[in-house]
């Protein structure tokens, strides 16, 4: 058992995560936490270290091996959590990881898993404002999922690529290109890749 309750359910995960940066102990249960096969230890912990991620980035950058690890995981549960936490992590990359694994990182979205190709999608849009010397490539890759995702759900996979290009969208450089993509999706197969393709129309 966790000698911080992490295996608990409704359990105060912002007040975990303003501890973890004042507690080594906890700090490094929660590490260990993320790998562990209690799915509650490790959804608390995932939950706390991603408000760690995106408030106190440059606390949590020391680990990016440890998270980069876990992107190439088989366990796709541990592939999920590297995918948010490093996207995060992106603003505070100082180093210019991600850049040396972008290749493997967009090469998520040709799986046939939709659990993690759809996060890689929709993290798009946090890397893209992180890191804006990127942004043209990722645009070509989410417009871009038919000739890359192999799974058989891409048309909702392209849900999530259109929720990211929305966020995208105001920085974008060609948008008519953006537009007309989303526009094709109107006709999608999926319910709510057409929806959120009517949805972008509407605000943009």
């Amino acid at each position: 058992m966790s000698k911080y309750n992490l295996e608990g359910k409704n359990i105060d995960v912002e007040g975990l995560a303003r501890d973890a940066l004042n507690n080594e102990d906890l700090f490094q249960e929660m590490i260990n936490g993320v790998r562990s096969k209690d799915n509650n230890i490790r959804e608390n912990c995932f939950k706390t270290l991603q408000l760690v991620a995106e408030n106190n980035p440059e606390f949590l950058y020391p680990e990016w091996d440890y998270f980069q690890e876990m992107l190439y995981s088989p366990n796709n549960f541990h592939k999920f959590i590297a995918i948010y936490i490093l996207a995060s992590l992106t603003r505070v990359d100082k180093d210019n990881k991600f850049d040396e694994i972008f290749e493997d990182y967009y090469g998520i979205l040709a799986g046939d898993k939709v659990m993690t190709a759809s996060h890689v999608a929709l993290n798009s849009s946090i890397i893209s404002f992180n890191k804006p010397e990127l942004r043209s490539r990722i645009i070509d890759i989410l417009m871009n999922i038919d000739e890359i995702h192999h799974g058989k759900q891409k048309e909702l996979v392209k849900a999530y690529a259109i929720e990211a290009l929305r966020k995208i969208y105001p920085d974008a450089d060609d948008k008519e290109k953006i537009e007309d993509f989303v526009r094709t999706q109107l006709n999608s197969k999926s319910p709510k890749t057409r929806n959120m393709a009517q949805c972008f129309l509407d605000r943009c």
